[in-house]
């Protein structure tokens, strides 16, 4: 019999009661007198999360409850972008606080400098007990994982963590010998084979048919428990970071069989200016990574419950983000690594002690500055040679702008958006130059660059290359 949205949820530890519990939880997150304390910091950090697939989006029926809930009770920023819309680069960004061109991290061919200080190092030097799970990336150019997932983990400034391989990275690395810990758990359960072959299968098309696996060993329910497992172990007597950085909806848009049923004959509007699949397939596919940032979203509410009964809710500064977006067809084109809104977008959610609430930001803003913004938070002096600016200004409600322009860069090309216009400097064989007024054009179809040479020479003097 397939399983209905309820017992699907119950297949993977949330109770039936848990929508009203998670209502409740974040409700209760702006306890009074729990800004006084030096807070807790949870980063929930998905891979290749696009910044309008979001419930709280019109005319898209994703199901978000949970972040929505988190955006009802703190800032969401609508107009955020990454530092750099692929893997390594945005996450050395993040981690460094450092703009594209100085993070030392050009693509996923170079591992993070280890001379390089991390704003992780410094949440621990201050007392911090810093930990996460998941696909941390920064270590891309090389399987180092290890089989407990603790290779790196010390270097970056964690003090206890699982560092997994992304979804292709597990594949390709261990098929046969586990490099990585969750491939050894699929291997311990005998479940790799499997595995290994349903994604072989997908590499040519874009596959929508549901992964064999059962929910438990699904790649983002396993890191989901590993966070849990970690959260439930960090000390009682210090503050505590703790990022889960999950491996969906990253492609490919890999389902569970209960999962599949989320979006079952739910429609979806067809990508902007596609001309490669038809309009079904193009439903399928967005229903699957729909289903994926639900699943996502499901897990944020889990741990609102665990920090509701840890007594932490009301000191917890929650963040939701993700290093990149998701073209999903839009402009002939999939997943990352361009300048167009669904791949450089992400979303931006932050809720917590001394957060202002229902607060709906729509100025350029970059997760480039969650590293300043971490570091005050923690009441730690925000290094000169770090980019990052601290968001605190607009969580306060004292401000509603740090930065009248963003940044986004990926070899060949930089972008410069001030919250109107952005500017695309493309410096490989093309060099092509766009422009686009994001107000009037949201779905970036009109390039204005020979109408509107005045912007261009304005914006071009703000770009780094």
């Amino acid at each position: 019999m397939n399983p209905t949205r309820r017992e699907f949820i119950q297949t993977v530890g949330v109770t039936a009661g848990a929508s009203a519990l998670t209502r409740r939880a974040i409700a209760s997150s702006d306890d009074g007198g729990a800004a006084n304390k030096q807070p807790n910091i949870l980063l929930l950090f998905p891979d290749q999360h696009r910044f309008d697939w979001l419930g709280t989006t019109k005319g898209l029926p994703v199901h978000t409850p949970n972040i929505d809930r988190l955006a009802a009770r703190g800032v969401q920023f609508t107009n955020a972008v990454c530092p750099s819309p692929v893997c390594a680069p945005s996450r050395a960004c993040l981690a460094s606080g450092k703009e594209y061109d100085r993070c030392r991290v050009p693509h996923n061919g170079v591992n993070y400098p280890l001379d390089q200080p991390t704003f992780y190092q410094m949440l621990r030097q201050s007392g911090y007990y810093v930990t996460g799970c998941g696909k941390f990336d920064l270590h891309k150019a090389s399987p180092t994982w290890g089989l407990d997932g603790r290779t790196n983990l010390d270097d970056w400034g964690f003090d206890d963590g699982i560092d997994n391989a992304g979804k292709w990275d597990a594949i390709n690395s261990g098929r046969e010998i586990p490099q990585d810990p969750y491939m050894a758990y699929l291997h311990d359960h005998n479940l790799a084979q499997m595995h290994v072959e349903d994604f072989l299968k997908r590499r040519k098309i874009k596959a929508t048919f549901a992964t064999p696996l059962p929910d438990p060993a699904y790649c983002d329910n396993w890191i989901g428990q590993n966070g849990l497992f970690l959260l439930r172990r960090t000390p009682k007597n210090k503050p505590w970071f703790m990022q889960v950085n999950f491996t969906g909806p990253h492609d490919p848009v890999d389902i569970t069989q209960s999962m599949s049923k989320l979006y079952e004959a739910v429609d979806f509007p067809q990508p902007n200016r596609n001309t490669q699949f038809d309009a079904e397939k193009h439903i399928e596919i967005r229903r699957n990574y729909s289903a994926m940032v639900e699943n996502i979203d499901r897990w944020v509410g889990v741990y609102m419950q665990e920090l509701e009964r840890r007594g932490e809710l009301g000191n917890t500064l929650v963040v939701f983000s993700s290093d990149h977006g998701e073209m999903l067809g839009d402009h002939d084109r999939w997943g990352k690594n361009q300048p167009y809104q669904p791949s450089s977008g992400v979303p931006l959610v932050v809720s917590g002690p001394g957060v202002a609430q229902s607060n709906i930001n729509n100025n350029p803003t970059t997760t480039l500055d969650l590293a300043a913004t971490f570091l005050e938070s923690a009441g730690v002096p925000v290094p000169n040679e770090m980019d990052s600016q601290s968001l605190w200004p607009i969580l306060s409600g004292k401000s509603q702008q740090t930065r009248e322009h963003v940044f986004s860069g990926l070899d060949p090309w930089r972008m410069v958006d001030d919250g109107r216009y952005k500017l695309v400097i493309n410096h490989g064989k093309d060099k092509e130059t766009m422009l686009f007024d994001r107000i009037n054009d949201p779905l970036e179809n009109n390039n204005l660059a020979e109408k509107e040479p005045a912007q261009i020479k304005r914006l071009r003097k703000l770009l780094m290359v």
